[in-house]
């Protein structure tokens, strides 16, 4: 088997070397042929008429020239080249060896006595070659473009008008962008018409053939002045102030704006790389991507076995996702979501085919299937992701939020605490603070449930909530609906013109559990930092301008009223809760000052309240804000 292999990889290695000699002779023999073409004209333009004779006692020189102009060209790489493939810029290294190789020659002629060929023989020969030269490798160009104009004029067949773009960034990407442009996606039909960029020693100068024709504040004359079509936005690293800045000059405009993905993806030179993207609400958030913080001590979850539960959801699969690469003994995959399970495992599979991965399809509250996990498999670290959240759904069934949010976390904490875990990492959500939902009082008892574990346990367990805002693309949530509306021509359903929330993407607020979880010490709330508020209506807005559409004309926005249960204005700390800054920049401990909770009377509640179940769904909200100690007033007034 070896040596078959070893046979076929000689024979393509030979067949290999053929076509690479077959290819450099064949390009050889060209320049030969051009330069003696070249010269030979170059003879006929002198006045002075001469023998034949003369021409033949000149033939070796004439050869000898040529073969210095192939060696050069071989030297300087132009035989590695594929001109189909490169730019207008390679035609330099063509006109730096024919330049080079007209001195070389001149030296040497004039080394002869006799002078072999006349300098004006050698200059002109050369020059007439340089034409010939480029003409033979961007023969496909000239060709294609000769054709364009014979049908335009001869036939009237002319293509479809180009779209017009302006580039935002003059850098790196800017230039990477347009030359893919040109040359990766000519099909695309685009048309570079220039770049804006705030650098003054960039503007009026050219990049890739194309001008900088002023700064960011001339994106919307230009546009106008240009009938520009698409606006790409290509800066590398561009802070979230910036690129809004940048996008209210763009919405200005008529134009589409997008982005370009990476600047190491556009210098890929893959086909299949996506030129560009569309415009994701992360990016006008300006959020930075967050990587692992060298302050915090990451053993805690490094080489653990691991439960993430809710696996299958927003939150657990991208947890799942992050905690392979913290090289777990094993990952237990927790949902009663078959098909997503399926799909985020086959996932897992393919990103880290070495991590031991166990996937459990079944419900949290089923007493008999947790414990038999934890009897098993003594998770030592649990991510508890979860829980019902949609707040008109559990506002239509708030026994179903009881049983799940309340009794799933109830009966899984207690097992980790049973079974010696090292720590139980909750994951709440700004709903908890002063709740006027089902949903949001659910995940207050959760809370309220870690602090009095922690009192229950001691430190055999260490129990902590990690509390956020809503995360961008989330299923359910506005991102992804008010895209699918907008993909469907409208209208985008808001509701309500004042309401404001808080948003995380994904990977950073997972990024930033995972480091709760290390700093944790047992019976303490985290808070992640969430930036500024976004108006739910200007999030609406913005997504329809991005597409090159216009709010309220090409894509109504309807305001449909306050849901139960909705606040206009989410929190993310009660009045007595005290901020307490940690080691990383992001996240903040929650200190509560109010004091009177008695640990025994809440569980003993929560117990009860899990037996009896609710006494009238009606006053759900009423009973589960008593059992939690919180103010229904005071979450009533919150939502005014």
């Amino acid at each position: 088997m070896q040596d078959s292999i070893k046979r076929l990889h000689k024979r393509l290695h030979v067949s290999f070397l053929r076509h690479r000699v077959r290819y450099l002779l064949t390009s050889v023999a060209l320049d030969m042929l051009i330069m003696w073409f070249a010269y030979t004209t170059a003879f006929s333009l002198r006045t002075v008429t001469v023998s034949l004779q003369y021409y033949v006692g000149r033939a070796a020189f004439m050869l000898f020239a040529a073969l210095v102009m192939c060696l050069l060209f071989y030297i300087f790489g132009i035989y590695h080249r594929i001109w189909s493939q490169t730019s207008g810029h390679d035609i330099t290294i063509i006109i730096n060896a024919v330049v080079l190789g007209t001195v070389l020659l001149l030296a040497i002629d004039m080394t002869f006595q006799s002078r072999p060929l006349p300098t004006s023989v050698i200059i002109i020969g050369n020059a007439l070659a340089l034409n010939g030269f480029v003409i033979v490798r961007f023969r496909s160009r000239l060709l294609n473009g000769a054709i364009w104009r014979w049908k335009a004029i001869w036939d009237h067949q002319f293509p479809e008008p180009k779209t017009r773009v302006l580039i935002i960034g003059a850098g790196e990407a800017g230039q990477a962008l347009a030359w893919r442009m040109k040359h990766r996606f000519p099909a695309r039909n685009y048309s570079i018409v220039g770049f804006v960029d705030d650098d003054p020693r960039k503007q009026g100068m050219y990049v890739e053939g194309c001008p900088v024709l002023g700064g960011c504040t001339d994106i919307p004359a230009l546009a106008e002045a240009h009938n520009i079509a698409l606006i790409v936005v290509a800066i590398h690293n561009i802070s979230g102030p910036r690129f809004r800045e940048l996008l209210g000059y763009c919405e200005r405009t008529k134009a589409r704006i997008k982005v370009v993905p990476d600047v190491f993806a556009l210098m890929n030179s893959n086909q299949n790389t996506p030129l560009l993207r569309d415009i994701e609400p992360e990016d006008f958030l300006g959020r930075k991507p967050i990587g692992r913080h060298e302050a915090v001590d990451l053993s805690p979850v490094t080489g653990k076995v691991l439960l993430v539960t809710g696996a299958a959801g927003s939150i657990g699969s991208e947890l799942s996702r992050q905690l392979v690469s913290y090289s777990p003994v094993a990952l237990i995959l927790v949902d009663n979501n078959e098909s997503g399970l399926h799909d985020l495992v086959t996932e897992l599979n393919s990103l880290s085919p070495q991590t031991r991965l166990v996937p459990v399809l079944t419900d949290i509250t089923s007493e008999e299937a947790m414990s038999n996990l934890f009897n098993y498999h003594r998770p030592q670290v649990i991510f508890h992701a979860a829980a019902y959240k949609h707040v008109p759904m559990l506002e239509l069934y708030p026994s179903e939020a009881v049983r799940v949010n309340v009794g799933g976390t109830r009966l899984v904490a207690e097992l980790a605490l049973d079974y010696g875990a090292e720590r139980f990492v909750l994951i709440s959500t700004d709903k908890a603070v002063r709740p006027t939902s089902v949903m949001g009082a659910s995940k207050r008892m959760c809370e309220l449930l870690m602090h009095a574990l922690s009192e229950q346990g001691g430190q055999r367990t260490l129990f902590t909530s990690v509390r956020f805002g809503n995360v961008l693309g989330s299923r359910g949530s506005v991102v992804p609906t008010f895209t699918r509306q907008i993909h469907s021509g409208g209208p985008i359903t808001v509701t309500h013109r004042e309401m404001t929330r808080y948003f995380l993407t994904i990977p950073e607020a997972v990024n930033l559990v995972i480091h709760a979880a290390c700093l944790t010490k047992g019976n303490d709330l985290f808070m992640l930092k969430m930036g500024e508020v976004v108006r739910i209506v200007e999030l609406a807005e913005r997504m329809i301008r991005m597409r090159g559409l216009r709010p309220y004309q090409d894509i109504d926005i309807q305001f449909v009223g306050v849901r139960p249960g909705e606040k206009l204005h989410e929190e993310l700390q009660s009045d007595t809760e005290a901020l307490v800054e940690t080691i990383h920049p992001n996240i903040v401990e929650l200190v509560d000052h109010e004091n009177g909770f008695q640990s025994n009377v809440f569980l003993n509640q929560v117990d009860l309240l899990l037996r009896r179940g609710l006494i009238n769904e009606l006053d759900t909200l009423d009973q589960l804000l008593s059992i939690a100690q919180t103010s229904y007033m005071e979450g009533i007034n919150a939502s005014q």
